[in-house]
């Protein structure tokens, strides 16, 4: 069955059950408009099977007046909290409150209720408790209630009256409604739960959780990028793209804002020009590109000691005699290469103004493409999997974005980069989640939502939309719901919600999904975020 339809159905353990109108509920749920619900997973569990969810209000308007609610099923273990979850999303927009629904917590297996979830995310004995905890915290309702048809007390209520905050995001009120069945058919419990629901919802205000979200997702572009600056861009021990990204967002808010940070980062880099090694004994793709950041100085000082450095990373791509290598070094077969090669090569062409950056350039991403590119126009992470790991994807959008900033009309490889570009944008943007998020494996929308993929996406779009290389009606409304989401996820103390953490190629889809999702300060995570906010403000100032 197509992923699409599958996001149509109701997931249960026994969804025929034993409550008499249970089996209705076996088919597809009616066409609903989609300001009223769209059908998502929350998370896959232990077993791989998909966290079905109705979202009943748009995920990124935290500002709509209707109380909201979401409802969790499956907690209790029952049949019946799932059906009648199920029955309550087919008649969503009976009360006079918004309505969201997680149908089954754990689709197939007993409840391990253990609020907050102990481990990193999203891995142990507990990953289904992990996907809802996070979920409840980046939805960001005004209650959460726990459907029970028993009387053992709610851990996850119990954690949120207590004050707990998933996701970091502030408080998200709850409580518990129990029911029992005492042979009551589904359409009498279901409007009984409706009316409880509507009690419920009639004196509830706004949770902190949501005000929080809400102040976020005001904030312009230039704001949470100086929120941003004050924590990453201060370092480079090492040069390796992380850091050096973050200290070109550092650099590029400054052009923006008025107050270069120049000489501080001047200051940061001169270890480099004193002598200390920058590309060490054994240059890696992450080195390379690192060295970014001494072509962006040496366009700002002119300077020819940064282009030095910069030339040096990128003449790792030729030989002794000056040919063309089969591609970059250390590319590890990894999509990642795309942006770890191409970039520098790129940039260093227009800086020297020699053509064979260029060649080498194209001739890097042909091979990285025969190794990655699916036919869906997708990368998978490695030839090792399929999977189409998010990162591993922002990686060639990020890095066929900068290079073709950098590459000539006129050069005979610019149109067939500009072509892969093009192709791969139209890939990712098929992917976008309804939320405005790229997944962890981008076209599996039960991995989690991650934070870098699409902050990287959404540059690379953004960049696009500038330079007139995309469609604006086409891809400016997923330019827009990227930067909302990203949005959502930072705090203003510049902590970050689900970075995957550092990623070497994995055997199998299940690694994927189960790569930690950091929750907080993010190195990587920052730097990404940083170059988004202020493309983003370009982008702005210039419309």
């Amino acid at each position: 069955m197509p992923e699409a339809a599958q996001d149509r159905r109701i997931s249960g353990r026994k969804l025929c059950g034993t409550l008499p109108a249970a089996a209705a509920l076996c088919l597809a749920l009616p066409p609903l408009a989609a300001a009223e619900v769209f059908h998502t997973s929350i998370g896959v569990s232990a077993a791989g099977s998909p966290i079905r969810a109705g979202i009943g209000w748009h995920p990124a308007d935290f500002a709509a007046p209707a109380p909201r609610i979401l409802l969790v099923a499956g907690l209790d273990g029952s049949q019946e909290s799932v059906d009648l979850a199920a029955a309550l999303l087919r008649h969503s927009g009976d009360g006079p409150f918004a309505l969201s629904i997680v149908l089954n917590a754990f689709p197939d297996r007993e409840p391990v209720e253990r609020f907050p979830p102990i481990g990193p995310a999203y891995g142990g004995d507990a990953v289904e408790a992990q996907y809802l905890w996070r979920f409840v915290g980046t939805l960001a309702p005004d209650l959460v209630v726990d459907l029970r048809f028993d009387d053992r007390p709610s851990a996850l209520a119990g954690a949120l009256q207590r004050g707990l905050s998933p996701a970091d995001v502030g408080r998200v009120p709850a409580a518990t409604l129990r029911l029992a069945a005492n042979g009551k058919t589904l359409d009498e419990l279901r409007r009984e739960a409706t009316e409880v629901l509507a009690a419920l919802a009639g004196s509830q205000p706004p949770s902190g959780a949501r005000r929080e979200l809400q102040d976020r997702v005001s904030r312009s572009p230039v704001e949470v990028a100086g929120q941003l600056a004050l924590v990453y861009g201060h370092t480079l021990d090492t040069a390796t793209y992380i850091p050096a990204l973050a200290l070109i967002g550092r650099l590029r808010l400054g052009d923006i804002a008025g107050e270069s940070p120049l000489a501080d980062v001047e200051q940061i880099v001169a270890p480099f020009l004193g002598g200390k090694a920058s590309l060490g004994d054994r240059p890696s793709g992450s080195t390379i590109s690192g060295h970014l950041v001494f072509a962006d100085l040496y366009e700002r000082t002119n300077n020819p000691a940064y282009l030095a450095l910069a030339r040096a990373a990128a003449d790792l791509g030729f030989e002794p005699d000056g040919s063309l290598k089969s591609s970059m070094p250390s590319h590890n077969e990894m999509s990642d290469s795309v942006f770890m090669g191409c970039a520098i090569l790129a940039r260093v062409g227009r800086l020297t103004g020699e053509k064979r950056y260029f060649e080498m350039a194209l001739r890097h991403l042909r091979f990285m493409q025969d190794l990655d590119l699916r036919s869906d126009g997708l990368y998978r992470h490695s030839p090792l999997d399929e999977a189409a790991w998010g990162r591993g994807n922002g990686f060639p959008a990020l890095g066929l974005a900068l290079a073709l900033s950098d590459w000539p009309k006129e050069h005979p490889g610019s149109a067939e980069a500009q072509a892969s570009y093009l192709a791969h944008m139209r890939a990712m943007a098929r992917h976008q989640d309804p939320t405005g998020m790229w997944h962890q494996v981008v076209d599996r929308p039960e991995s989690y939502r991650e934070f870098t993929s699409t902050a990287m996406t959404g540059f690379a779009i953004t960049r696009g939309l500038r330079r007139g290389w995309l469609d604006r009606g086409e891809f400016e409304p997923v330019a827009n719901r990227a930067w909302k989401a990203v949005l959502a996820r930072i705090k203003s103390d510049a902590t970050l919600v689900d970075v995957c953490r550092s990623t070497g190629r994995q055997t199998s889809l299940r690694a994927y999904f189960n790569r930690e999702a950091i929750l907080g300060r993010d190195d990587r995570g920052g730097a990404m975020a940083l170059l988004f906010a202020t493309e983003r403000a370009r982008w702005e100032s210039e419309r």
